[in-house]
């Protein structure tokens, strides 16, 4: 029965340190959110508080996705640090249990938040954002400009029944067929320069973008205002979803099905599942961001060095954070196959982190 009881009181520690250092930054990422949404609805007679902090809170959980390795990384250097400091590891260590074992619980703890990172909070952080996005609407008049979710890439070359054009979007709305702040370079048929057109917003129809409140500039003649303004283009629904919407933006139980539909289109479906695959391998960099700072925490106060050995754990997780996201702009272009991108920097964080402890407590 101890050494449940002592699993059970250091996974409630770890548990507790991590959830307190990501909602201290979830907090912060909140109040400088709502701070700069005061800025820009300070002028609107639509807006209130109340709304505006709404819109904030609905939308900060997708912009704390990314924190959850680093709040698992300070949280468990945290951890380790107090159970060192009240000599509690000293105590769990006379009772028998060896450091594999009382880690077990940690490793368990990030493991659940990774699983629960992806099944609940990605799904529901996806909702809350398409409810900001309609209160803001709402306060600033559908500025697709200015919300929405980010385009996935920049330039977009498309074909039309009037030639080639090259189109670029700052945001995109329902996967892609719905876009703000759009710029398109029109070419004849011949591959000769027409027009550069600037609009507000535009919408994927058959065979052709719908633009609102359009800018046309060309070499021939002067800038001309537009209410509306059409951009033929090949590009379909599927084309559209897969070139230009972000797929940050899409749920988790939804990947599988998109990528399935551009499967069939012939598409390749490389961000889509790059996404769904690095969702999948959140445990275990959870994990892997545990055994780091075990590495870096576990024997701070036997050896001295406190300060110089945190530093280097927190070093480490930048560095494991840089791989992955150099290994996922790798998958995104189809140069890396997605599951390698996505699972390979957490698998070798694991095996680096796993063999110095070996080396720590085993010899």
């Amino acid at each position: 029965m101890l050494p449940n009881i002592i699993s059970l009181y250091i996974a409630r520690r770890f548990l507790s340190t991590i959830l307190a250092m990501f909602f201290g930054c979830f907090l912060l990422v909140l109040l400088v959110d709502f701070v700069e949404l005061i800025r820009r609805g300070g002028n609107k007679e639509t807006a209130d508080i109340f709304s505006l902090f709404l819109m904030s809170l609905y939308r900060v959980p997708e912009l704390t996705e990314r924190i959850l390795p680093f709040a698992t990384l300070f949280g468990s250097i945290t951890a380790f640090l107090n159970l060192s400091r009240r000599l509690e590891l000293v105590i769990v260590r006379a009772s028998g249990m060896s450091a594999w074992q009382f880690m077990r619980p940690a490793l368990l703890v990030a493991a659940g938040l990774g699983i629960f990172a992806f099944a609940v909070y990605n799904p529901a952080s996806a909702y809350l954002k398409d409810l900001s996005l309609e209160i803001d609407a709402r306060i600033f008049g559908a500025s697709f400009s200015m919300s929405g979710q980010t385009a996935s890439q920049g330039w977009v070359r498309q074909k039309g029944e009037d030639g080639d054009s090259i189109l670029k979007a700052i945001t995109s709305f329902d996967n892609g067929r719905q876009l703000g702040g759009v710029t398109v370079f029109s070419y004849d048929k011949e591959g000769n320069f027409i027009e550069r057109v600037d609009a507000r917003s535009g919408r994927l129809r058959s065979g052709y973008w719908a633009l609102t409140d359009v800018l046309v500039s060309s070499a021939s003649n002067a800038p001309r205002q537009y209410d509306s303004y059409l951009v033929s283009t090949h590009l379909t629904p599927e084309e559209a979803n897969e070139t230009i919407a972000n797929p940050n933006s899409v749920p988790f139980w939804e990947l599988p099905a998109i990528i399935n539909q551009a499967s069939r289109s012939g598409l390749p479906a490389h961000k889509y599942r790059l996404r769904y695959q690095t969702l999948l391998a959140r445990p275990l960099l959870l994990a892997a961001m545990v055994l780091i700072a075990a590495t870096v925490s576990l024997k701070v106060f036997r050896f001295g060095n406190v300060g110089k050995m945190i530093l280097g754990g927190v070093l480490a997780g930048f560095v494991l954070y840089v791989v992955t996201e150099l290994a996922k702009d790798l998958g995104n272009t189809g140069l890396v196959n997605p599951i390698l991108s996505a699972w390979l920097p957490a698998i070798v964080a694991s095996l680096i982190g796993f063999s110095i402890l070996l080396y720590q407590e085993d010899g």
